[in-house]
């Protein structure tokens, strides 16, 4: 399998997006913020419909188009973009685009195909370079700040009053997030882009409550989703996408399995034990 330049760099830049992506979803899932890195795979179809329309590179258009959208929400606001409206609103502007984009291109159909559902396989080595550099600036950046985003994210409360700059670290994480968004199409699609942004930090929030743990567990269970994906894809021949969203999936009720049953043990553990003993008869 490691014989082919294609399957050596699906599994580079697989590794890379999915610990990136891993690590920066425990803090989508603590900000609430998982329908707005939705938004931002919509946002980032019509941005690479747009760059394929020009001739340009499809990650070009991502990029353009996703880190311009956060921006644009971190000056509206969170709390007023979270609203359903606001948000089913932007979906189908962008999606408006995307597909006049598509129809005026003139070859639309394999690389519109992979931005939709991933492809992985079709890395280039200047893809993977192009993936490293992101992702390095993306974890650079989270290690920088990770301090006090860990605080603003788990409890937003106490960091404002602590008088941390919470306007700053929410737009600065949301060009984070468009970024990581930007990478994760490329491995899973826009359609996808759930299945590593989400889904392994929601395994990890069951498994363990620590925050350091779960950002471990969950770079650690979206790696391994990627690898045994591209390995099941290689030798059946299906997508490899696919592969990815099924054990993602098959992790996430696993652990939900194992937090409800761990939950019972302790809930009968702690219930009183009634007394067999026969009472005394003071006589």
């Amino acid at each position: 399998m490691f014989h082919y330049d294609f399957m050596r760099h699906a599994f580079e830049a697989g590794t890379l997006v999915a610990v990136m992506c891993g690590v920066i979803g425990v803090f989508v899932i603590a900000r609430n913020l998982s329908f707005i890195a939705h938004t931002f795979s919509h946002i980032g179809f019509s941005g690479a419909a747009f760059a394929v329309y020009m001739g340009w590179n499809p990650l070009s258009g991502l990029l353009m188009f996703t880190v311009s959208s956060a921006l644009a929400i971190g000056r509206m606001g969170i709390k007023v973009f979270r609203r359903d409206v606001s948000i089913s609103v932007v979906l189908s502007i962008f999606l408006g685009f995307g597909l006049l984009f598509l129809s005026l291109s003139s070859r639309q159909a394999n690389t519109m195909f992979s931005i939709l559902f991933g492809s992985v396989v079709g890395i280039s080595t200047q893809d993977v370079w192009e993936l490293t550099s992101l992702s390095f600036v993306v974890m650079l950046v989270l290690a920088a700040g990770y301090r006090m985003l860990k605080f603003d994210s788990f409890d937003p409360l106490g960091a404002q009053a602590a008088g941390l700059p919470i306007r700053f670290i929410s737009i600065g994480f949301l060009l984070l997030l468009s970024v990581a968004v930007a990478e994760a199409i490329q491995i899973v699609g826009a359609l996808l882009v759930f299945t590593l942004m989400t889904t392994p930090a929601a395994t990890a929030r069951y498994l363990t409550q620590s925050v350091a743990k779960m950002v471990f567990c969950s770079a650690g269970l979206a790696v391994l989703g990627v690898w045994l994906g591209l390995t099941l894809g290689y030798y059946t021949n299906a997508p490899v996408s696919f592969f990815i969203t099924a054990l993602e999936g098959i992790f996430y009720f696993a652990a939900l399995g194992w937090y409800s049953f761990r939950e019972k043990k302790e809930a009968k553990d702690a219930a009183p034990v009634p007394s067999n003993a026969p009472e005394t008869v003071n006589q």
